[in-house]
């Protein structure tokens, strides 16, 4: 026991060292489980996620928690709440939507200062709760779709919920006004799961996608995630049982301690 927690300390040191040598050793490594890491395809996600339902018996309100919290903490991880405390959520009508309306309310307890853009809010208790919760918690939801001017006066970063893997093109006009204002920003954006506008297995494939800083990969990657060429990928939803892991050979990063997401 002895020999394994002093294997684990010297684990620790060596990661907070800045011997330029060691940290490309330690990335050399990190990117080698990422390479056999597999990517999931749209109808792989779609499966896992009814077999978290009617297998393992979870609730859609309990992952989405949780989910919605691993990308709190992830944008945590990117953006210092001293630099990028102003943040635009703009959110979808299914479970993205919902995954953004959870992050949104914990990026308010770490101190964010979170608005949220909801166009098409969905008529089911569950997220008529989750849109209570975040207005009694006083975090201001936008009516209208704001102009590129106002996101560059007004935010530090925008959080996008708008579709996740089950989106197929078109997009709904109801989102494009949206879409087009965030492919003009400068603002740095963070992707839940989907990069807005993507397919979920070809990646960019029409006009009107985004091209976000941050990608929060939930469950496991998607095979979208392969073309994806911002600063920081992270994966979230640490709630996948052994298992499921292993039924889909998974082969997912270890996280870290308590940490509920795990930089890729």
């Amino acid at each position: 026991m002895q020999i394994f927690m002093n294997i684990i300390n010297v684990g620790t040191i060596l990661r907070k060292t800045n011997c330029p040598l060691i940290q490309k050793l330690i990335r050399f490594f990190s990117l080698s489980q990422v390479q056999t890491m597999k990517y999931l395809s749209q109808t792989e996600a779609n499966n896992v996620d009814v077999e978290l339902f009617k297998a393992y018996k979870f609730s859609v309100d309990q992952l989405m928690e949780l989910a919605g919290l691993s990308c709190s903490h992830a944008v945590a991880k990117c953006f210092d709440v001293c630099e990028h405390s102003r943040v635009l959520v703009c959110c979808g009508p299914g479970n993205n939507g919902g995954d953004g309306l959870v992050c949104a309310r914990h990026l308010s307890l770490m101190g964010y200062k979170p608005h949220i853009y909801y166009p098409l809010p969905t008529p089911n208790p569950l997220y008529e709760n989750l849109t209570h919760q975040c207005k009694s918690m006083n975090i201001p939801f936008i009516e209208k779709c704001p102009e590129e001017k106002e996101i560059a006066n007004c935010f530090d970063l925008i959080i996008d919920a708008l579709f996740g893997f089950s989106f197929k093109p078109p997009v709904r006009d109801a989102f494009i006004p949206i879409i087009n204002v965030l492919q003009k920003t400068k603002i740095p954006i963070a992707s839940i799961d989907i990069p807005s506008g993507w397919h979920v297995e070809n990646g960019k494939n029409t006009d009107l996608d985004l091209e976000p800083t941050l990608l929060i990969s939930l469950t496991a990657p998607k095979q979208c995630a392969k073309f994806f060429k911002g600063t920081y990928h992270y994966l979230g939803g640490r709630f996948i049982p052994p298992s499921l892991k292993e039924k889909y050979q998974l082969d997912l990063p270890d996280y870290p301690g308590t940490e509920t997401c795990v930089k890729l």
